[in-house]
């Protein structure tokens, strides 16, 4: 890492996307922090349009400020969606000034907004990881475990729901089966104290019995 003099109000140390500028003393809002350097590019030179790198700070169609170079610090801020500085061009000048826009306390990192054209081209792919970033996609994260939680509540109560409904339904064919069968005992006892009667055995009139014949006198004999 680059030496950096006690007296500014910064230090190089890890972040969450790699390195960072980190401040040591507290920066008042509208403070200049740093410069952003670095040799000048002409767009108009072949040569000077073909260099790449991420460090490339556009100053206007012309001028571009090649701040890859090891000196320049400033090249150490991250992007970030809601910073707490900004760049301040001054294209005439062909200078830019990293200054606070908030009140940034020691040991918070420093950061601005790299513009539209330099989040598409390399943090959209790879997805910003800002502190604004990772705690919308943080909230996104406990929406979604939420909304999943939601849907298990709501399908065990529907299963809970559905199963009180079989049990409530099965409970009743129960109740009408007893009651049927209930219904039908009542029904064949009665049947059978309605076909019980008690009889009484009638005396038939007896067959007359044959009466003795009359005795017929013998004939008499003759002498």
């Amino acid at each position: 890492m680059p030496a950096i003099p006690k007296n500014k109000p910064y230090r190089v140390g890890r972040s969450a996307t790699g390195l960072g500028l980190f401040a040591t003393k507290p920066i008042k809002k509208g403070s200049k922090i740093i410069r952003y350097f670095g040799p000048l590019l002409d767009s108009k030179k072949k040569k000077d349009d073909a260099i790449e790198n991420k460090y490339l700070f556009e100053l206007n169609n012309r001028w571009t400020i090649d701040g890859s170079v090891r000196k320049n610090i400033a090249r150490y801020i991250n992007h970030a969606c809601k910073p707490n500085a900004e760049s301040d061009v001054k294209p005439r000048k062909r200078k830019v000034v990293i200054r606070a826009i908030k009140n940034i306390e020691p040991g918070e990192e420093i950061n601005y907004d790299y513009g539209t054209d330099y989040f598409k081209a390399y943090l959209k792919p790879i997805g910003c990881k800002c502190a604004a970033c990772e705690k919308k996609r943080k909230k996104k994260r406990a929406e979604a475990r939420a909304e999943k939680l939601r849907l298990k509540a709501k399908a065990e109560r529907k299963a809970l729901k559905e199963a009180e409904k079989q049990a409530a339904k099965a409970k009743k064919a129960r109740e009408k089966l007893k009651q049927k069968r209930e219904l039908n005992g009542h029904s064949k006892v009665a049947k059978a104290n309605g076909n019980s009667r008690v009889r009484v055995a009638s005396k038939r009139p007896s067959a007359p019995k044959p009466q003795a014949a009359a005795a017929i006198p013998a004939p008499a004999l003759q002498a």
